[in-house]
């Protein structure tokens, strides 16, 4: 399993259901979009601190950014 690309996958999936644009969503995290960006294409890692912000962000428990649903 490659959580990276796990994480990423769940982040965008969570976006688009949340109808935010990659820069909303960076806003409301209080990050910059080229960094979600990069986050969504498997480009960069994230400290836990960022998850958190994301996971607020998108209004989901953290958790749900990890799980591999494909198993």
């Amino acid at each position: 399993m490659d959580i990276v690309k796990v994480f990423s996958q769940n982040m965008k999936k969570y976006r688009l259901e949340k109808h935010l644009s990659q820069v909303a969503l960076a806003e409301k995290a209080g990050l910059h979009r080229t960094y979600i960006s990069a986050i969504e294409c498997g480009r960069r890692s994230i400290a836990l601190e960022n998850v958190q912000r994301i996971a607020e962000a998108l209004e989901i428990e953290t958790y749900l950014l990890f799980l591999n649903k494909e198993n």
